[in-house]
């Protein structure tokens, strides 16, 4: 009985080391009646909470050519993670489109100068800022990134300033308790988030915190990713890594498509 139970054990870790090194890309269709038509769809590469990974080249070559751009949501390095790993990264995540990334709690952790090397490699940085994207007739959206809650950082406040009035809102932040800051004012359609593993050890239902996924809060979409890496342990049960591949239409556009068909 005991050589049954140390093999069920060992079977069980081996599970879930399986899941935590897992290369999966999570598609995530979504339609907002406020999105402007003229972008068709707009798809956004998002990867967070990559800790001591590598990005596998696997994924790389699935979605090359199917994001317009790549979004980092924080985390994309710890303690003890090389600058070499972490430049290793973005070059993978550059041949898929350009990158942006937002601070995540572990990033501050960086025993080099983390901010430097993602200028050097030409990776957009959202600190409490915003980039406007432009569509060629001229509509625009905007991509908003605050800096880490957890480090009392995040001024949503100051991301917002000079965001165009009509531009479409997506916010990036890396902890999703940001939602709990949201007013209908703010305007926000989406919610990317990640940090939470989506509690990286799950019993059934039970986790530290909730599994990723998408849902709405106060009518604004929130996304919140599995992430691809872990922390403390490299083990992973019930909340499988992930990245993601988010597309973004209108829904009159596909409303349209519908009756072309």
């Amino acid at each position: 009985m005991v050589w049954v139970a140390f093999f069920v054990f060992i079977c069980i870790l081996a599970y879930m080391w399986w899941e935590a090194h897992r290369n999966r890309v999570v598609r995530i269709e979504l339609t907002f009646p406020q999105f402007p038509s003229s972008f068709r769809a707009f798809s956004i590469f998002f990867i967070s909470d990559l800790h001591r990974r590598i990005l596998a080249k696997k994924i790389v070559k699935e979605i090359k050519g199917k994001a317009d751009i790549v979004l980092v949501g924080g985390d994309l390095t710890e303690k003890g993670v090389p600058a070499a790993r972490v430049k290793e990264n973005i070059r993978r995540l550059k041949m898929i489109g350009p990158v942006y990334f937002i601070w995540g709690n572990n990033d501050y952790e960086a025993e080099y100068d983390l901010r430097s090397l993602l200028v050097e490699e030409g990776v957009h940085i959202l600190e409490n800022s915003a980039v406007m994207l432009q569509s060629p007739d001229g509509e625009k959206l905007a991509l908003i990134g605050v800096e880490d809650m957890s480090k009392r950082r995040a001024r949503l406040d100051k991301a917002l300033q000079g965001v165009d009035e009509e531009a479409f809102r997506i916010l990036a932040s890396h902890n999703p308790k940001i939602v709990g800051r949201l007013r209908p004012e703010h305007r926000i359609s989406l919610v990317i988030s990640g940090h939470t593993h989506g509690g990286q050890i799950r019993f059934f239902s039970f986790g530290l915190y909730e599994k990723g996924g998408l849902k709405s809060v106060n009518g604004t979409a929130v996304y919140v990713s599995n992430g691809y890496g872990t922390t403390t342990i490299p083990l992973r049960l019930g909340a499988p890594a992930e990245t993601n591949l988010i597309t973004i239409r209108s829904r009159k556009e596909e409303d349209k498509e519908k009756m072309l068909v």
